[in-house]
Order: C-alpha cells, then structure tokens, then sequence
C-alpha cells in the first residue's frame, strides 16, 4: 500500500474511534507524506494518552509548518499533559496570535488556565471560545468547570446545561454538573446527573468517585462505601477515591479501616498532601495530638493550600528562642480556628516575643479589645519586619501540644462593657436566658441541626431562647413553629464580627450552639455553653467525652447516631432540667 493511501485509511479509521487499527497505517504513511503523517499520528497518540511518543512527531510537524494551528494546538497540548505548562502556553499564546479567534485554541489556553487556577484568565478564554462558536460543546463544558473554581455554582449548572443540550450524551458533562449541584445541596439532582454519567459511561471510576461523594452529604455512607469500591475495582491506584472511601469510614467510626485506606493513599502517591492530611485528621480525634499535629502540617501543602505563606525569615518551630525577637502570626482558617488558638500568640508573648498578629478584618476589634500586649494586624497586614512568623494552628505543634497539656487559660477574650450593658437591658433579667446558634457554615456537611429539634427545651417553663444566627429570618424561626426572641437588624451589624454576641453572652445564662464559631467565642469568654455535635465531629472534639479540655466550661452533647439530633435534644433537655429544678 502506498503512503498516501494508508494515510487516507488511517484517517478515515481515525475519525471512527478505530485508533489502535489507524496507527499502524499511519506510521507506514510517514516514509511517503511525513508532515501530514506526522502530525496525525502525533494527534493519535496524544488521544490515546500517549504526549511522550506524540510529542516529537508534533515538533517536527512544527518544523515543517510552525503556524498550522492543528500542530501549535496539539504540541500544547502534549506538554499539558507532561505537566509543562508554561512551554505549553508559548505554543497557544503563538497559535492565536497567527490564529486570533481559533475557538479550539482558545479552548486550550482556557483548560491550561483553569489548570494553574488561574480563574479569571480561563473563563475570558472560555468565554470567548463559546461566543466564537456557540455549539461548542466541550468549552461550555469547561467554563463550567472554571465558574466551580471561581465557586459560582449556579452559573456553572447553566453552563453545563448549555453543554448538555448540545451533547445529551457527554457523560462527564452530567459528571461535572453532578458536581455543582452537589455544592448548591441539591443533592437528588447531583446524584441523578451522576447516575446518568454512569448509564452513559459505566467504566467511568470518576463519576463512581462522585456519586460516592453525594451519597456521603446524604448521609447515606455504607452506599457511598460502595460506590468508591467500584470505583476501586476499576482504578485500584485511584488516590482521590481511596481518600474518600477513608473519610466515609471514619464518618462510620470505622477508624481502623478508615487509616488503612489514607495509608493506601499515601503508598500511592506518598507526595500528595491529601492522605497525610486525612490521617491527621483521624489522629487527632482519637486523642493522638503528638502524631496527628505533626501530620496537619500537609495542610499546606493540600491543592488548596491552608495558611502557607512563603517569606524570606524562618517560620518558627518551637526549637528557636523568642525573647527579644519579632514573632508574626496570622489567621488560621475559620473565625473560630482564630479564636480558638489565639491562645497560643499569647504563650509566645509570655516566653518574651514581641507578638504581630495578622486575624479576619471581621474580627479585628474583637481580638484588639483582649487587653493583650499584641500588636493586631488585618487580614492582609504584614508587619515591614520580623524575625519569624507561623499560622495559628502551627503553634500547638511548636509548643508541644497533647491531649493532656492542651493550655485552657479562660477566659481570655472579653466583652465591650459599655455593650454589656446595652444588651443586657435589652434582653432584661426574666426567665432562664439561653442564646442559640443552629446553623453552621454551609460547607461543613453535618453539622447544623433543625430549628425544631429546640422544641423540647423551648417547651420547658421559664426558659427562653434568643437567637444568636445573625442570618435568621423571620420566616425560619416561624416555619419551625419554636418561640424564638429575634435581637433585631442591628444585632452584630456592620462590619466588626462578634462584639455584640460577646456582649449578648455575658447577659445569657447558658449558650446552646451547633459546632460553629460562637461556640469558640463562648470557650474564649468563659462562658457556659453546650454544643451539639454530630456523630463523628471535628476533631478537636475528640471522641465520647462530655468536656472539652480546650474549654472548661463547655458541655458536649453527641449524636449516638449518624444524623440523629433526637438524643442529642433529649438529653440537652434532661441536663437542663435536672439544672433548673
């Protein structure tokens, strides 16, 4: 067979999907016509997964045409995949500049974008691309990828559903938008998409990856077990999946089991943060401060990273001496991370640091008015000098931090008396005054409890309940059918967090809280307050105690069962009882 023959047969097996019966022919075909050959038998093998063997096919492609839009895109597409991507954006940022408009490169670019999570820059290449030619399918597809990075959920379901109904059989498409709808908590909807994805595509490990993961939000984890273990059957080396079939047992106490998935995790890809991140987690909430502490510091290095900053001093570990130097600390996650191991910035102080603390602007007045000798910064305040810095939660770890040492020195936040005393003739001296929080944030699965599982202890005489959830409505406390006392608009309004709930506090008798920030705010102030926690809580909680060492006057009353608020409530309402009688 002549070279130009077996190309026009390898091409045309190509465009079937015949790609093992189409490379032969084309490598045959490269003696005679070797541009062509080349370059599409280089675009072969980068659609077989192959970007090593197509990549110096592609380059001498180049080399014969260095402005064929084909060769440019799928040269810079290769070294994507190679995990290149600054050669690879030369050839896309080259191929539209000869090729401006070419909706496939701008496609690219966008993807690569997205990739470096560069969020902005891939949705105006993305943008673009689906202006250019408002069928394309794939670049739908992908700015609905980017709207999730940018967490616009809702825009990124409209996305995919312009995908959808130009490709009704894209399986990742119902996968990706499983994956929106799941953020949203629409979680039927997300778990239909993903069965979709699977009817169309049952070998598809990732959307089994994803519907485990819906199935996991529904509180359904014995099927989301199952669904990562097809995952597994299909991808054993599936790292993602592993992590998430670890974290589904450990959500049934499955500890032992949950630990042997994040080290099979680790086995796997022992450079990825994940798995030690997800062991940590485990090691902490059975106790294990020394081990699981240690761990945590792969938080920084999570696709997401948590508090890693990179200057030119020392992070400080605990080893170097601090007196006469310059320590610089910042925020540490959440509100009540802040709160919660602020603590520590003033066991630094103590052993003779001069101490910058860098926290929320939310929070800012609230940490200032502790009466500390601490400089407090904003959230994007950098002190011109210092000798050493750390995030927050990386101090447990310098200090030495375990179960049994767990420094608890409330109260050591204070209250605004001026404010007290403002709320407290607000709220007046009748009954028994217990301030509620329900709600906490919606990204954290599990953790807020339904208005109406309070009825019980709103039913016991003489108490009232006086809401704390600065976002309440109206309509809520009254669909719940529970006497709420509501503290109005202005209630912990503008921009300054918490220094009303503070205030309100110290005029409550006891505080009853989901595990949200309040909760660390009433530890901070000393003031009694009961959380209610779910059946594997975080781990600072550690497991089946009623105290907290982190907060003496805490009271911890726990799920005996997945999702189950009914024991938590009737036991709240026994103990408060038993109080008031």
């Amino acid at each position: 067979m002549d070279p130009q023959t077996a190309l026009e047969r390898a091409f045309a097996l190509h465009q079937k999907g015949r790609l093992a019966e189409a490379e032969p022919l084309y490598r045959q075909a490269l003696d005679g016509v070797s541009g062509t050959a080349q370059l599409l038998l280089g675009i072969l093998l980068s659609e077989q997964g192959r970007p090593e063997e197509a990549l110096p096919l592609l380059a001498a492609a180049l080399v014969l045409d260095p402005d064929s839009d084909l060769a440019l895109l799928n040269h810079g597409n290769a070294l994507a995949a190679m995990g290149r991507p600054g050669e690879a954006m030369v050839h896309y940022d080259h191929g539209l500049a000869v090729h401006p408009g070419h909706a496939d490169l701008l496609n690219a670019r966008g993807l690569l974008w997205l990739s470096l999570r560069r969020f902005e820059e891939a949705l105006s290449d993305l943008d673009m691309a689906a202006a250019i030619r408002p069928d394309f399918g794939e670049a739908w597809n992908n700015r609905g990828n980017v709207l999730q990075g940018l967490k616009r959920f809702a825009d990124a379901v409209t996305s995919f559903d312009r995908a959808l109904t130009l490709r009704p059989d894209y399986a990742q498409g119902y996968n990706n938008r499983a994956n929106a709808l799941r953020r949203l908590g629409r979680l039927e909807d997300a778990l239909a998409d993903t069965d979709r994805a699977l009817a169309l595509d049952g070998a598809n490990a990732q959307a089994l990856n994803d519907r485990g993961n819906v199935l996991q939000d529904m509180n359904r984890g014995e099927e989301a077990i199952a669904s990562y273990d097809r995952a597994l059957q299909l991808r054993p080396d599936y790292v993602e999946a592993l992590n998430n079939r670890g974290t589904a047992k450990r959500d049934l106490m499955r500890f032992d089991a949950a630990l042997a998935d994040f080290e099979s995790a680790i086995r796997h890809a022992p450079e990825a943060a994940q798995g030690h991140w997800s062991k940590a987690i485990v090691r902490m909430l059975q106790g294990d401060l020394g081990e699981g502490l240690r761990l945590y510091e792969w938080r920084k290095r999570l696709p997401v990273p948590i508090e890693t900053r990179d200057y030119r001093q020392p992070l400080w570990t605990g080893a170097e001496g601090l007196r006469g130097r310059t320590l610089f600390l910042y925020i540490e996650q959440g509100l009540g991370d802040t709160i919660q191991f602020y603590r520590y910035a003033l066991m630094a102080q103590a052993r003779g640091a001069r101490v910058i603390l860098s926290v929320q602007d939310s929070i800012l007045r609230l940490i200032q008015d502790a009466g500390a000798d601490i400089e407090i910064l904003g959230s994007t305040g950098v002190p011109p000098d210092f000798d050493y810095h750390a995030p927050l939660m990386s101090l447990a770890l310098a200090f030495g931090t375990t179960r049994d040492n767990i420094p608890a020195p409330t109260p050591y936040l204070r209250a605004e008396p001026q404010r007290v005393k403002k709320w407290a003739a607000q709220i007046g001296a009748q009954g028994f005054r217990i301030g509620i929080c329900w709600r906490s944030a919606a990204s954290i699965a599990g953790r807020s409890f339904p208005l109406s599982a309070l009825a019980p202890i709103c039913a016991i005489k003489g108490v009232r309940l006086i809401s704390l959830q600065k976002d309440a409505g109206a309509d809520e406390i009254a669909a719940s059918g529970v006497e709420i006392e509501n503290l109005g608009a202005a209630f912990d309004a503008g921009p300054d967090g918490f220094l009303d709930s503070a205030a309100v506090m110290q005029a409550l008798d006891l505080v009853i809280t989901a595990d949200t920030s309040l909760a660390h705010l009433a530890g901070a102030l000393g003031r009694p307050c009961w959380i209610a926690l779910k059946y594997v809580p975080d781990w600072r909680w550690f497991l089946g105690r009623a105290d907290s060492p982190w907060y003496p006057q805490l009271r911890l009353f726990r799920q005996t069962a997945p999702a189950d608020w009914t024991c938590v409530f009737a036991d709240m309402e026994t103990q408060l009882r038993v109080h008031l009688s």
